[in-house]
């Protein structure tokens, strides 16, 4: 499967982007999908996750009750809406998609097969 993320861009402390992560190719496997974010000199951080089969949603603390995941069925494509945003909500967001991956490990990078290429969101104070 291969993935395309966009939607990235720079906005001011409170506003929102959307970022959209467009599977093509086999997206059979592409069981769950998740967002990351990886700041400079940082390990890759787990900010959202959807599984496909039961639609059940996961959320990174720092993001709960502001970010919201989601998936257009008919288009193949998870969608992050990023609300509230914050200066330290800065850093390049990856799409990312796996098999069923247990709820224990859905916020593990290394659970996830197919990795997007990475759109840069900068939120200035």
């Amino acid at each position: 499967v291969q993935l395309q993320a966009s939607g990235g861009g720079a906005v001011q402390a409170g506003g929102s982007l959307t970022l959209s992560c467009a599977a093509s190719g086999d997206t059979s496997s592409s069981v769950t999908m998740g967002w990351f974010r990886q700041s400079p000199g940082t390990e890759r951080e787990f900010v959202a996750a959807f599984r496909r089969t039961g639609g059940n949603t996961w959320y990174a603390d720092s993001v709960k009750g502001r970010f919201t995941i989601s998936r257009d069925r008919d288009k193949n494509t998870v969608h992050l809406q990023m609300n509230s945003l914050k200066p330290e909500d800065s850093a390049v967001y990856y799409c990312a998609s796996g098999p069923r991956i247990i709820n224990s490990a859905v916020r593990l990078a290394g659970q996830y097969s197919s990795w997007g290429q990475g759109t840069q969101v900068t939120v200035s104070s």
